[in-house]
């Protein structure tokens, strides 16, 4: 057996963001895979530590622009926990909505993305066509087309109309049957299919043993999803189907994401069934109480995990984000052994990945030892006396 290592990326064709994949492999076949990450870290964390917690919103929506509102949902819901606010029913209502139709929204540009991967570029533009119905919808409720700016503390900023949500409606609606086709492509296209189906693999047990996320897990028949499994907002209050297939591949993740189209569309006729009238804010204090928080919420992609922790000020003395792709890198490894190296497209773009949101600092070895420019002793104790010196904590 000869083995041959290659590297694909950080600028690779394959690639929409800079991340670097190695592949050994034997022949064709991919024996083993080994990710990088960090070309595109934009210090968001700290960021947050240097602004105070009104700031701190437009950095968490800027995080991913995709899932602005899910980043932007995580981090409010944290810092109201601390705070004790008790949201107005409407408010959580819209915020809901606008959750799905950013679901809507990032499905239907990664089925087109997906499709775009194979050379199927007729269903990349016909689900981006789609794609900007939602996008019009949600710059109609927000203002903006990427980021919301909704969410405030306590609420949200805007109140809607009754003429406004039956647009909504009837909007969304009217994608319903292009949606059904998505749906009917991945049983009925032979080419399609050929691309797919028990490419990029990951068995129930290996999903579970490596934290995968979102539609990645679901494919694998992992039931999580932290609107079915947790209560926040008013998901509670719907009823909302957990979208789980068994084909552990990328044709499966595809299912997931497609059927799980037409399950953002039921759950929006709810939230606009059921949205109750009254008030959209309630006042919130300046300051955080000391405390700890974290908030799960379940963005297109995944588990967005927000931590915060609260020193009284008004900013935050410590804030981390692990965004769902980060939790399926490990995944994404399993997928590429035993594949072949024309499948490493497609199986990067079935996790649906969205390096920007995912990346973090590295630490760079010595360009003329090789050796590590600081170890992790040398880095737990810099940062130790970082924090000891800058803000009277000791580690």
């Amino acid at each position: 057996m000869s083995l041959v290592n290659i590297s694909v990326g950080p600028q690779h064709p394959a690639l929409k963001e800079p991340i670097n994949f190695t592949f050994t492999l034997d022949g064709e076949n991919i024996v083993s895979a080994d990710a990088r990450i960090g070309y595109a870290h934009r210090g968001i964390e700290k960021g947050m530590e240097r602004g105070n917690y009104v700031q701190g919103m437009f950095l968490t929506e800027r995080i991913c622009g995709i899932c602005s509102h899910a980043h932007s949902m995580a981090y409010v819901l944290g810092v109201e926990k601390l705070m004790q606010l008790e949201v107005p029913k409407r408010a959580q209502y819209i915020r809901a909505l606008l959750g799905e139709l950013e679901r809507l929204h990032s499905h239907l540009l990664w089925i087109g993305v997906a499709a775009h991967e194979v050379g199927f570029d007729t269903i990349f533009m016909y689900s981006w066509k789609d794609r900007e119905v939602v996008m019009d919808l949600l710059e109609e409720l927000s203002g903006n087309r990427v980021n919301y700016a909704v969410n405030i503390f306590g609420g949200v900023k805007r109140d809607y109309t009754k003429e406004q949500l039956d647009n909504v409606r009837a909007k969304v609606l009217s994608l319903k049957s292009r949606m059904k086709y998505y749906i009917d492509m991945a049983t009925h296209e032979p080419s399609f299919i050929a691309r797919f189906r028990d490419v990029g693999m990951l068995s129930h047990n290996k999903a579970i043993e490596l934290g995968a996320v979102g539609p990645t897990a679901r494919g694998s028949g992992v039931p999580v999803d932290h609107r079915v499994t947790d209560t926040f907002l008013i998901y509670d209050e719907l009823k909302v189907n957990m979208i789980v297939e068994e084909g552990c591949d990328a044709m499966a993740r595809y299912d997931v994401h497609a059927r799980e189209l037409l399950e953002a569309v039921k759950i929006i006729e709810q939230i606009l069934d059921q949205i109750p009238e009254g008030p959209i804010s309630v006042k919130y204090p300046r300051k955080v109480g000391p405390g700890e928080s974290i908030t799960r919420y379940e963005a297109p992609r995944g588990e967005d995990v927000h931590y915060l922790m609260a020193d009284g000020s008004d900013k935050p003395f410590r804030y981390k984000v692990r965004a769902p792709t980060l939790a399926n890198i490990p995944a994404v490894l399993e997928m590429f052994k035993n594949s072949h190296m024309a499948d490493i497209p497609v199986i990067i773009a079935s996790i649906d990945p969205c390096i920007s949101c995912t990346d973090r600092a590295v630490l760079l070895a010595d360009v003329y030892t090789g050796k590590p420019a600081m170890s992790w002793k040398e880095l737990v104790a810099y940062s130790n006396r970082y924090y000891a010196e800058n803000h009277g904590i000791k580690g």
